[in-house]
């Protein structure tokens, strides 16, 4: 069977990834993605300094990366389909992850759904040093300050999200809608 050249091209690309190892960059979450990207492990060191081998590293990877995803389903569940917020926020902390973008940003929403807008607020800012481009922080922010009243710094965190992500996705839309008034986040 002749394989056509897209069809080729694909495996080859997908075999010459499998020869090395790449540290996979966090990405900005869709608003309510239950899919964010597993932080990047680093080598770790085996007993008497040697370091591990590649198959090790890939295997290691691939199980923190697992642990890393199941949890994250696990906590997402329960903050977005349950809203139970101090057990998704139990979740989120038991992970270990707290300086992953993603991670804080749900700690801080799920703060601030809990109405502690000054823990939300420490996790937000937490969640943009990770990742000063984080566009469902600056969501999430933006939709903090107009809670608290101001909605000058929510349409300055409304400009932030445009620039990142546009105005037609769907942290910008709902962070508008929530400066609008048209709906409560």
């Amino acid at each position: 069977m002749r394989k056509t050249p897209l069809l080729a091209a694909a495996a080859i690309l997908v075999s010459s990834m499998a020869t090395f190892t790449i540290a996979v960059p966090k990405l900005a979450l869709a608003m309510e993605s239950n899919s964010p990207s597993p932080p990047s492990s680093t080598t770790t060191q085996q007993p008497g300094g040697q370091g591990t081998t590649k198959s090790t590293k890939k295997k290691q990877k691939s199980s923190s990366a697992e642990d890393f995803l199941n949890g994250w389903h696990k906590a997402y569940a329960l903050v977005y389909d349950k809203h139970d917020y101090e057990g998704g926020i139990a979740a989120l902390r038991s992970m270990g992850y707290d300086d992953n973008a993603d991670v804080a940003t749900l700690i801080g929403y799920a703060s601030r759904k809990l109405g502690r807008y000054d823990d939300a607020k420490v996790w937000y800012d937490r969640a943009l040093a990770a990742d000063p481009n984080h566009a469902l922080t600056w969501s999430y922010y933006g939709m903090w300050h107009a809670e608290q009243g101001n909605i000058l710094k929510a349409k300055d965190d409304l400009e932030k999200v445009a620039s990142i992500c546009g105005t037609t996705c769907r942290e910008y839309t709902a962070l508008k809608a929530a400066i609008d008034g048209t709906v409560t986040y």
